[in-house]
Parts: C-alpha cells; sequence; structure tokens
C-alpha cells in the first residue's frame, strides 16, 4: 500500500519524462495526405519524449497532436517541437481529449502501469517506453487490461525492428555459428547519468532513475534491451538469476547502483552475462554470441562474425559473398553483417502505425515487453537481496 501511495503520489505532483507510446481507434476520423491520420499524444516529455516527437513528425500520418508533463518547461519545448499540438499538465487530461487516438507513455517506470491502463481504459492504443512496467503484480494488471481491449500495445525495446538485429538473429537460429553456449553484454558508460536540475525542487522528478521507489536503475534503463534480445532469439527465460553491484563510485545521494553485474542461467544451459558501468566507456555498448563454430560482436549500428574454423569454406549465411570475405572468414578475421542502417526507433514507430491502421502484427509485443519486465524485477531482487532468484519461485505471467 504504501508503495502504491507514492507512485499515485508521484504522478500526481509530478514525474513525467522517460518513456513511449502510441494509439488510435478502429475506426479512424481524418485522413492525411492520401493515409490514414493516427493522432498521437506524447505523455512524458523529457529527453526520451521530444526524441519520439522528432521522430513521430517525421511519419507520414502520424500527428503529434497532444502533449503532457508535470513539468512546465519540458512541456513547453515539447509544445514547440508538435506545432498546434495542445499541453496538459497531467495524463489524465490528455486522456480525456478524444481526438487523441494514440498515446506514447514516455514517463518514469513506476508509473507506466497507471498510465497504460488508464489509456487503455480510455480506449487509446499504447506505445509504452521500456522497460514495460515495475513489478510482476503490476505488469500482470497491464497483461489482463490490454488482452480485454482490441488495442495495440506495443513496447519501446525497438531492436525488434532493426535489421541489423533481425539478420542478426536469423544467422544465430540457423546454427551457423554453432551451439551458442554464452552470451557477454555489457553497456558500459563514463558519466553519473545525472540530468541538470534548474531548482532543487525538480530533483525527484527529473533525476528518477536515482532512485528506487521509482526506477529500476541500469537494469530497466539499460540492460534490459539485451535481455529482451537474447529472451527474443532463445524464446526462453532464464531458469535463475545472480549479481552483484553498488554505489560505489558516485556518492550524491542515489539510491540505485552505480555498476551492476548479472549471471542468467538458461533452461538449456546457456548462459549469459551482463555488465553496466558509469565509469569506463571503453568499447561501451556490445553482445557477444559464442558459439562452437563463430562469434558474433554486435553494437549498436553494426555487427561481425569471426569463425572458430580458419580454412572452413564460408557457407549458407549470405548470397553473393566476396572473394574478400570468403577470405577474411577463413583467416578467422572480422565478416561484418550486410544490414540497412535505419534508426530501430523510427521504424518501430512507423510499425505501431502500421499495426493500427493495417492490422500487422505488433513487432515487440505487449508478451515480450512482460516477460523483461518480470526479467528485471527478478534481477533487482537478486542484486538487492544478495541471494540466487529462481524463475519457478516467481508467479507465471498469464496471457489469457
Amino acid at each position: 500500500m504504501k508503495n502504491q501511495k507514492a507512485r499515485r503520489t508521484f504522478l500526481k505532483t509530478g514525474v513525467l519524462a522517460a518513456g513511449g507510446a502510441m494509439a488510435l481507434p478502429s475506426m479512424l476520423s481524418a485522413m492525411s495526405f492520401g493515409k490514414e491520420r493516427v493522432r498521437l499524444g506524447v505523455i512524458g516529455t523529457g529527453q526520451r519524449g521530444t526524441g519520439l516527437i522528432n521522430l513521430a513528425n517525421k511519419i507520414e500520418g502520424l500527428d503529434v497532436v497532444a502533449c503532457a508533463d508535470v513539468i512546465p518547461f519540458r512541456l513547453e519545448h515539447a509544445l514547440k517541437l508538435a506545432p498546434g499540438a495542445k499541453g496538459y499538465a497531467s495524463h489524465e487530461g490528455l486522456l480525456e481529449n478524444k481526438k487523441v487516438d494514440a498515446v506514447i507513455i514516455a514517463t518514469p517506470l513506476s508509473t507506466h502501469d497507471e498510465i497504460a491502463l488508464a489509456a487503455l481504459d480510455a480506449d487509446k492504443h499504447v506505445y509504452c517506453e521500456k522497460t514495460m512496467v515495475k513489478g510482476i503484480a503490476e505488469t500482470q494488471a497491464v497483461i489482463t487490461k490490454a488482452k480485454a481491449t482490441d488495442k495495440v500495445f506495443q513496447t519501446g525495446h525497438q531492436y525488434h525492428s532493426s535489421p541489423l538485429y533481425n539478420r542478426a538473429l536469423e544467422i544465430i537460429r540457423s546454427g551457423y555459428l554453432g551451439e551458442i553456449t554464452a552470451y557477454e553484454c555489457q553497456w558500459n558508460r563514463n558519466g553519473n547519468w545525472r540530468r541538470s536540475v534548474p531548482d532543487p525542487k525538480w530533483e525527484r522528478m527529473i533525476n528518477w532513475r536515482m532512485y528506487r521507489e521509482y526506477s529500476g536503475g541500469l537494469v530497466a534503463e539499460l540492460m534490459s534491451h539485451q535481455i529482451d534480445f537474447i529472451n527474443w532469439v532463445t524464446e526462453s527465460h532464464p531458469a535463475k538469476i545472480t549479481g552483484f553491484g553498488g554505489i560505489d563510485h558516485w556518492k550524491d545521494g542515489r539510491e540505485t547502483f552505480d555498476n551492476v553485474h548479472l549471471l542468467f542461467e538458461y533452461p538449456s544451459g546457456l548462459d549469459a552475462s551482463f555488465e553496466c558501468t558509469t565509469t569506463n566507456g571503453f568499447e561501451d555498448y556490445q553482445i557477444k554470441v559464442l558459439g562452437k563454430k563463430g562469434t558474433m560482436i554486435l553494437d549498436y549500428t553494426k555487427g561481425v562474425i569471426y569463425s572458430e574454423r580458419k580454412g572452413e569454406a564460408l557457407k549458407g549465411m549470405v548470397d553473393g559473398v566476396s572473394g574478400a570475405t570468403m577470405d577474411a572468414w577463413q583467416r578467422g578475421e572480422a565478416v561484418p553483417i550486410e544490414a540497412p542502417g535505419n534508426d530501430p526507433t523510427l521504424d518501430a514507430l512507423r510499425q505501431f502505425y502500421e499495426s493500427i491502421t493495417e492490422g500487422k502484427p505488433v513487432i515487440s509485443s505487449l508478451e515480450t515487453g512482460a516477460l523483461t519486465s518480470k526479467c528485471v524485477q527478478i534481477s533487482l531482487d537478486a542484486l538487492y537481496e544478495e541471494k540466487i532468484k529462481y524463475w519457478k519461485d516467481y508467479p507465471e505471467l498469464n496471457f489469457g
């Protein structure tokens, strides 16, 4: 009850700044340049929310018509990016607007479930930024509500929309790398991860990532993307999770860890490790896929493969392989993964629009988002309690 009350107080007094969600009714009321028009409301206009507004502006037929944030100067900035949009000091006001078809939820994690439930009740489609929901019971509540509607619900794990990551998934599942025995992931930065605060009264609202009441810290905000990818590739979830971390480097009043190390063990025996630090940004972001025949290394926009068997012919991965690529593979040198360099977040928003207007399948779905939310919560329990946590000891998610 205490956490629920605190969450509601946070929503009422001001904390909207970090996620994503969109929506449109089944009967569209307008057309735009020959395209069906989806009228979008953006709830939470911090750095992520305004970034999504800029991308939405590039999609024909997707119109940002409303923005909401409890921090006045952030709302004012967002409205400059969306000329003609109506501004609201709360999500409730925006959701009462019958002209809004879909919403992006880009708010602090602890507010996602309450806003998502309210948006679905208001007959809106939802694009909810990662991590989908904080807490397993809260995740189940959103699942149950979303399943009871005909609304599109998409989560903001945009690598589902990345041509590179989809190509990587194909290569891994094809067996080209052989049996995959481990994943090694990192997302390292050098900086305190704080946002500037013009007035101390905005501290917890702007730097909500620093406080456990509102955030899952590095696990929820960064590692969740890599967790989601591995669950997606394996079509599975970890059997047990352990890890450690601490507030060891930035003694600034934060409550969430400034370094985290996690280890997942999957039912097949596959291991996945995750590292996130805030004191060294060397090599930044990386997913390393270790197979018995080869290794794949992915970053934000590029991927390469190395052979474990020098001299073995390159077969089956791509058509029209160049002689130089063949030679590199046989020498055990890097072979690039060929894929278009699209912006995955832009593609994710475009696919959300198409799911609404054309009935296309949702790419980053309620189901995958919920599974990652559960992984994040179990990871946080393992970190804070300094224990090994078992999947079987937590309630199963019911998708009906």
